[in-house]
């Protein structure tokens, strides 16, 4: 069995994160099982975009801080590194540092921030999906990685937690030819589980005191869920996150975790959660996510299955009162989706493959994802 272990810690004080974290670790075998003197340790944040850290989109400062000071402790070297949203160069990298709170932090602890944006092919045969990757050069510098994802919803992947954190490991619009290459969500999250059996972190700390609901992962709304977790399993984590936190009931409704479970990268059976008692937040809103379309397609003919699904398929819409037109949708879609006319975006739905990057990375909340009414009823439970 491993253990995911569990923690109540009720704001980002830097007293009761230092408490929280001392005993996940101690559950864990103690930080020095882990980080060793003279290594470079990767602290891989959720930069997702340039946030303050109140809009509970990205791994809190107070996080970083923390852990890196128990590296800095054991004699090791801090290394904090994301991909945000869009392209990856210097200048985007050190404004997602800036807004989210981490360019202060780390210049106070004098801590290293990954500028380096190029990137290098690793092959991985074991993969179930996805057999190569094109990956960021930071990951070069480490000697380990320590995971630290946010605890959030996900228009495209209903959760978002420590398996899909890794994602960022893939610098800037690379990420788009990912969406446009697995255009199903399951596929999609079979990649995303391949990534995180490839880069093996050794130790993933999770931000669960202020998370997000709604229409994450950027455009939600705080949410207190007042845990830290901690566990050598990024899958095993995300299972206790989402069945017993998030109350996400089966949770093979994650399409990562069902993958999980299926390609037997884990088994329920494998979770052991130690520490404290996860108590579920009641009235959680979670969004939906499309059902994969072969559902249909195994019961009713091409014609009539192609039909129905444009029916239930989910659509981004654009809020022009609050557009101001900066184009980040554009730049973004991995389709070429969508176009600007007037100085307002447009999509061509036939294009569109339902990636929600325009919502994902719009920094205005000036998009909305609709379902249809049949597609309500469809997927009500």
């Amino acid at each position: 069995m491993t253990k995911v272990a569990v923690k109540k810690c009720e704001s980002y004080d830097p007293i009761l994160i230092n408490k929280a974290l001392d005993d996940l670790l101690l559950i864990l075998g103690g930080w020095e099982r882990y980080i060793k003197p003279d290594q470079t340790v990767l602290l891989k944040t959720n930069l997702l975009m340039g946030k303050s850290p109140e809009k509970a989109v990205t791994t809190n400062p107070e996080i970083l801080r923390a852990v890196g000071r128990k590296v800095k402790t054991l004699g090791a070297e801090v290394l904090i590194a994301d991909s945000p949203g869009g392209p990856f160069n210097r200048k985007i990298l050190k404004r997602a540092y800036q807004k989210s709170g981490i360019l202060a932090m780390a210049a106070e602890e004098n801590f290293n921030l990954n500028y380096n944006v190029n990137s290098h092919q690793v092959e991985f045969a074991a993969g179930k999906i996805t057999k190569k990757f094109q990956l960021a050069d930071y990951l070069e510098e480490a000697d380990l990685i320590i995971n630290l994802p946010k605890l959030k919803t996900h228009g495209l992947t209903m959760y978002t937690g420590a398996v899909k954190n890794l994602f960022g490991c893939i610098p800037g619009i690379l990420k788009a030819e990912y969406h446009l290459r697995l255009q199903s969500v399951y596929d999609f999250s079979r990649m995303l589980n391949d990534l995180a059996c490839l880069l093996k972190p050794e130790l993933t700390i999770m931000d669960a005191i202020v998370g997000m609901e709604g229409d994450g992962p950027s455009n939600g709304s705080p949410r207190y869920f007042n845990y830290l977790l901690a566990s050598t399993s990024p899958f095993l984590l995300d299972l206790a996150a989402a069945d017993k936190l998030m109350g996400i009931e089966p949770p093979t409704l994650v399409p990562s975790i069902a993958a999980a479970l299926a390609d037997q990268i884990i088994n329920e059976a494998d979770l052991e959660i130690c520490g404290e008692q996860l108590v579920t937040v009641k009235d959680l809103a979670v969004p939906k996510i499309e059902k994969e379309s072969n559902l249909l397609d195994q019961r009713l003919p091409d014609f009539l299955a192609n039909f129905l699904t444009d029916l239930l398929r989910p659509k981004p819409i654009f809020k022009f009162d609050s557009c101001v037109g900066c184009r980040t949708c554009v730049l973004n879609c991995p389709p070429g989706a969508i176009t600007m006319e007037n100085n307002l975006p447009q999509v061509n739905l036939k294009q569109c493959i339902r990636c929600f990057c325009c919502q994902e990375l719009c920094s205005y909340d000036a998009v909305e994802i609709k379902y249809p009414l049949l597609a309500k009823l469809f997927f009500s439970n």
